[in-house]
């Protein structure tokens, strides 16, 4: 395994936070303390609880998803467009690097940025409402799965995008509904049982519920559920990067 390439990979990546810190750190920070304002004292203030867990607390990790899930996607999709885009990807593709050594150092660099994001973004809840984290080996790991997960997915699309329109098109069009209409700010066991049946489709609901459950001990679905659905989410898009490098699609051109 070349250590050195995948090291130099993964912090020029990193050095991109710094270089876009407003975008990457601060702007999702704002959006998600409006989030608390809205959300947690307009709605809050007409739903005292849900599942004995106050309405601010309750949404805490739903709004850490909906940032994680974004923010993957998007700092993995333009990491890699942007060499295809300059024509650099074809040192990556001669150098001696395997797909699963590129990959690996562009999809490390995303999943960090987003872990450390989520974590910015606890810190702040923290200011807004009392927190408590019942489990916080399964809370750090489904941070951690999901990150790799939805990094692999904008990994993905920043090899199937050839143009900027296309790269935004799933993150604003797919990702943020399917986040919106996951459970995040509420729970499915408020929704009538068709629309119940129907949520449990949208693979976002196994995130959101796990997450919630190592933070207050309650989930929309079963626990293992949620983390089997996670971990096939996670081979899926391995198995679709590894078929991408064997046949080259969207590489080359």
């Amino acid at each position: 395994m070349n250590l050195p390439a995948m090291r130099a990979i993964y912090l020029f990546e990193m050095a991109r936070t710094r270089r876009t810190l407003l975008q990457s750190i601060v702007s999702p920070v704002i959006s998600t303390s409006l989030y608390f304002v809205v959300f947690g004292a307009a709605i809050g203030s007409r739903i005292d609880e849900i599942d004995g867990v106050s309405y601010g607390a309750f949404i805490v990790p739903g709004l850490i998803m909906l940032s994680v899930l974004t923010q993957s996607v998007a700092n993995a999709s333009f990491g890699i467009f942007f060499p295809r885009f300059t024509g650099t990807i074809y040192e990556l593709l001669s150098a001696p690097l395997s797909y699963l050594e590129i990959a690996a150092s562009y999809v490390g660099a995303a999943a960090t940025k987003s872990i450390i994001l989520g974590l910015i973004i606890l810190a702040t809840a923290a200011l807004f409402v009392p927190l408590r984290i019942e489990h916080p080996f399964w809370m750090l790991l489904f941070l951690l799965l999901t990150a790799l997960s939805f990094s692999l997915l904008g990994f993905i699309i920043g090899i199937w995008a050839d143009n900027f329109e296309k790269l935004q098109l799933v993150p604003m069009l797919v990702i943020t509904p399917l986040t919106f209409l996951g459970g995040s700010f509420y729970s499915i066991s408020m929704l009538p049982p068709m629309w119940q049946t129907i949520s449990l489709f949208n693979p976002v609901v196994y995130l959101v519920s796990g997450f919630r459950w190592s933070f207050h001990g309650v989930a929309d679905v079963s626990v293992a559920v949620s983390l089997a659905m996670t971990l096939a989410f996670l081979a899926i898009f391995i198995a679709i990067v590894a078929w991408i490098f064997r046949t080259g699609y969207r590489l080359r051109s």
